[in-house]
Formats: C-alpha cells, structure tokens, sequence
C-alpha cells in the first residue's frame, strides 16, 4: 500500500459515477446541504463540460424525509421508511435539478431496485435509458427506490448502488464522497496509531479486516460497505476513490490527477472484465446464426450486430440474455446480451430496421447485439 502521488485513473476517465453519503447531502441529518450540493454540481458540471460523462448516486432521501416529518430517530418499520424516502425525494431531486440548472445542465430521476439490475432485460431497459441521457449531456441523479422495496429487494446501502451502477454502465471509476477522508488502517478516532492508506488494490482481503464496523445512524453503510463496494466495482474494471466530501474542488482535483482519499484500483482493465464476464457465461440461452458480410463486420471491423445479417435464430431466449453468433461454417465468433427474444428475433431476420415498427408493433433498438454488449470469441 504505497503512495501515489499523481493518479492517472480519475484523470483519464471518461465516464465517472460519483456517490454521495447522506450524512453530507444532509449534514448530518439537519436538512439537505444547499451550498455542498451546489458545490458538487458546479464541479460536475466543469467536469461534464471538459467531456467526461458523469452520474450521480446520491442518499439523503429518507434522512431529509425524517426532517421533514420532524422525526429524531430512523424508523425501523418499513412501512415508515418508504414513506420517510417519498416525502424526502421530492425535495432531494428539486435541490439536483436546480442546482444542476444553474450550472448549465439538465437532470434526470432515476430510482431503482435490486430487482432491475439482477433481471437482465430490465438490466438492459436501465443501461440504454442512462447511456441515452448521458448522450443528451444530462446528469442522471440515482436513488434505491426506497418507495418500494422490501427486505428482500433493498441494496442495502447506496454504496453497493454505486458499484453496480458503475458496473452497469462500464465506468471508468467510481468516486464515493463521504465524511471520513478516506481509509485508515484502523478507526483513527479510537486508534491513535491509525495509518493513512494511499492506495491498495481493490479486493484485498487486508482491506475488509482495516474497515471494520458500521458508520453513522443516519446511512445504512460503513467504511466496510464502500470497500465491499469497491471491489464490486472492481469486477468490470472501475477503480474507486474514496474521498472527504467536502474537500475543496475534490472531483476537479481528481480529475486533473492529483491524490485525493484512498484509490482502490481494479486489478482488471474494463474490456477485460467484460470479455471475461461473457466469455464464462455458460449458459447461453440460444444463438443467431449471420451471414458472411454480417461475421466479418462482427469479427475484423468490431461492428454491432444487425438483423438484417442474421439467417437463423437457435433456441429460445429473451432479451438480456446471452447468447452466442455462429458464421456461416457454424464457429461461434461472438457472445452478448440480446436485445430482441428469440420469438422477436426470428421475426427481423433478412429484415432492415425500418421494418421493425411494422413486424413488432414498436420502434426499439437497431441492433440485435451492440458492440458495447459483444465479445469477440477468436
């Protein structure tokens, strides 16, 4: 765990998703944070304008929601929680659009469930909407749904809702802004011995054992949930910084390479991970077989997959599933998630993405598989 004095990892990233903590977003549950909020737009904003894509993970709903309602202490019903979450999400997501606004970008609500992201055509419904507003230059603000779920579907912590939104989108990193600066190896406030860390690898069991306990009553999370978080991140190849939310230009310096906080990096490069997640799904559901215009696009110019190239569909899937592209000879070339059912697919075959609306009776993606969801096989 050595010291780096000038990382690369935030300053070539082009797609960040930035975390939050509620006891910043609310300081400390006393009501939303207007100036550190607007302090975190105006630096997204710079960042946004320089090129880089950025998403934003922010709590803060049920703590500002138990304000609202004059409640001292988190409930512990679920019922009640929901209801803090709805109560406090009208104004959290007011505070980020307007913010956003005044630093010259647009804003979008985005709240979801465990549920979305483990079901895989919803997993592809949520990737394509936010890489879309990410597209029109906008900032996605994202939230648990905690309206709705249950024990059985919460993340647990937004932390958690960070990696896999990092995971989801294929960001480059994943910076969590909270109110420690950054990891010790032990509680500095119980340990007078605790040491800085600068940088370790992400998944270092060394690192789960340092972080120990939970943190304050108002988040769900500790230092141990943003480690745990950070080797998440890690499986498609984002590195994490964990940095004190209110350290001056935090997210500009990072970008500019300066060390800021602690930098778990991903043991794996991106297109790495995400070849490696695919190529070891075995369970394929089914397979399209293309032509040989079709394979040589797909296999020596790294194009998408369109229907028009496909001459049959094998088995029965649905869409998010994976599922291999055989040529003409039938050598698989290609693996990736599905963007029609096999029902869907047999359907486009031969047919151009004009005919779509007509054959399905709405207008959805071009591809059968986008180059951003396909490996390459040999």
């Amino acid at each position: 765990m050595t010291h780096n004095p000038s990382s690369t990892v935030l300053r070539d990233a082009k797609r960040v998703v930035v975390k939050v903590g509620s006891s910043l977003v609310t300081n400390e549950g006393r009501g939303l944070d207007e100036a550190a909020i607007g302090e975190w737009c105006r630096q997204m904003a710079q960042l946004v304008r320089a090129g880089t894509e950025i998403i934003m993970v922010s709590s803060g709903a049920i703590a500002e929601g138990m304000k609202r309602l004059g409640w001292t202490t988190r409930p512990s019903a679920i019922h009640e929680l929901q209801a803090a979450a709805a109560v406090g999400q009208m104004g959290l997501a007011q505070m980020y659009e307007t913010k956003l606004r005044q630093s010259g970008l647009g804003s979008a609500q985005v709240l979801l469930t465990h549920a979305d992201l483990a079901d895989r055509e919803r997993y592809l419904n949520a990737r394509s909407t936010l890489l879309t507003l990410l597209k029109l230059g906008v900032v996605p603000v994202i939230n648990e749904n905690d309206t709705v779920v249950n024990d059985e579907i919460k993340f647990g912590d937004n932390d958690t809702l960070g990696a896999l939104v990092a995971n989801l989108v294929e960001a480059d990193a994943l910076v969590i802004l909270t109110d420690q600066k950054g990891l010790f190896t032990a509680d500095p406030r119980k340990d007078a011995n605790a040491r800085f860390v600068d940088q370790a690898q992400a998944g270092d069991p060394a690192l789960e054992v340092m972080a120990g306990g939970a943190g304050s009553s108002l988040g769900r999370g500790g230092m141990i949930t943003k480690i745990l978080a950070a080797k998440r991140a890690a499986g498609s190849g984002a590195s994490t910084v964990i940095a004190w939310g209110r350290e001056p230009d935090a997210l500009i310096r990072l970008s500019q390479g300066e060390a800021i906080g602690t930098l778990l990096v991903a043991p794996t490069q991106k297109t790495q991970a995400r070849k490696q997640w695919m190529a070891d799904h075995l369970q394929m559901r089914g397979a399209v077989v293309v032509d040989a215009g079709a394979a040589a696009k797909v296999r020596d110019e790294g194009k998408s997959l369109l229907p028009i190239g496909m001459v049959q569909v094998e088995g029965d899937f649905s869409r998010g599933d994976v599922i291999g592209v055989r040529d003409p000879s039938g050598l698989e070339i290609a693996r990736g998630l599905a963007n029609y059912s096999s029902a869907e697919a047999r359907l486009l075959c031969r047919k151009p993405s004009s005919e779509f609306e007509a054959l399905l009776g709405y207008a959805a993606e071009p591809e059968m598989l986008h180059r951003d969801n396909l490996v390459l096989m040999r």
